[in-house]
């Protein structure tokens, strides 16, 4: 029961949050300088030509008179044309958003299992070399300058040595090929999605690492541990199926969030590498004051960010019976 009234607390909250987020989104790029009007025509046009298609864009009307279309579209599902593309906005959304969810949780989720697995191991061998290398290790690469990395990825296994496409996420030849079966294309895409995978895996798992490890070690100092070396447990099932199921809970978390942010694309990600997904969509419809596209964007981010942060509340509570609401 408390569980419930819990769920049904936040459920509110969530609804008065987004509902912030949803003014607020009109109200920034409303006020943001420059207008998609001047982005889209030619300069040559006349005015009664560009006034003709501020009409038909709806930005002729108030704001108020705007915020209340905005509103009633929203909750009718209907988020308008991009005005760049000339497409429904939710036709966008859908072809890129497969993209960016197959990189990102491809990548978080193998720096997971990597980062949980190598701290479990470096809190086990505390003060040790192998703890110290593996921390030094973790320290460095989730400090990198991701755009940094990305390039000279790029540049050492693209340009130089010529491993791994430099960009996009498929071979024109290959799909435009009719022989080119299922195994072939799944195969190009993942040959175009090692190199951002690596530069993710290799700027994540370092912060799962440190997490976990931290975690485990708090854990080793709880009584039941000490319970379980008396009661003459082995060492590593003590480890494994003792402390490490509790110490990975805050990796839940992280895990759960870094879920939900990922469905932006990872802007910068996603730009350096050409990955046609949501960041670099999100990326490209603010700087060209595509209204319909970027608040879409955002308000998908949003809502995935405050379910994904109720989904992890209400999951803590069956990792770890002792968390009570």
């Amino acid at each position: 029961m408390e569980l419930r009234k819990y769920i049904a607390r936040r459920l509110v909250q969530i609804i008065v949050i987004f509902f912030v987020i949803l003014t607020v989104l009109f109200l920034l790029f409303r006020l943001a300088p420059g207008d998609p009007v001047s982005r889209m025509v030619d300069p040559d046009m006349t005015p009664e030509d560009s006034e003709y298609l501020i009409a038909q864009l709806g930005l002729d009307q108030p704001i108020w008179v705007q915020y209340i279309i905005y509103i009633k579209n929203f909750f009718v599902g209907q988020f308008g044309y991009s005005f760049h593309y000339g497409e429904p906005v939710v036709k966008i959304i859908w072809d890129r958003l497969p993209n960016t969810i197959l990189l990102f949780t491809t990548a978080i989720i193998l720096s997971a299992l990597v980062g949980v697995f190598l701290g479990k191991i470096a809190s086990w061998h505390k003060g040790k070399k192998t703890d110290a290398g593996m921390t030094i290790g973790a320290l460095v690469t989730h400090t990198l300058f991701l755009p940094w990395l990305a390039l000279i990825m790029i540049w050492v296994f693209g340009f130089k040595l010529g491993w791994f496409p430099i960009n996009g996420m498929v071979s024109e030849e290959v799909w435009l090929d009719p022989d080119s079966g299922f195994v072939a294309k799944a195969l190009d895409v993942i040959h175009h999605m090692i190199l951002p995978l690596a530069t993710l895996f290799l700027i994540h798992f370092g912060a799962y690492l440190l997490i976990m490890r931290s975690s485990m070690l708090e854990t080793l100092k709880e009584d039941y541990i000490l319970t379980a070396r008396a009661k003459g447990l082995e060492e590593k099932v003590i480890r494994d199926h003792h402390a490490a199921p509790n110490a990975a809970l805050p990796v839940v978390t992280s895990v759960g969030l870094s879920l939900a942010f990922s469905i932006n694309g990872g802007a910068l990600t996603e730009t350096v590498f050409t990955w046609p997904g949501i960041g670099r969509e999100l990326v490209f419809s603010v700087s060209h004051n595509d209204y319909p596209l970027a608040q879409a964007s955002f308000l998908l981010i949003a809502i995935v960010v405050l379910i994904s942060n109720l989904v992890v509340d209400v999951l803590y509570a069956y990792l770890d019976p002792r968390i009570r609401y």
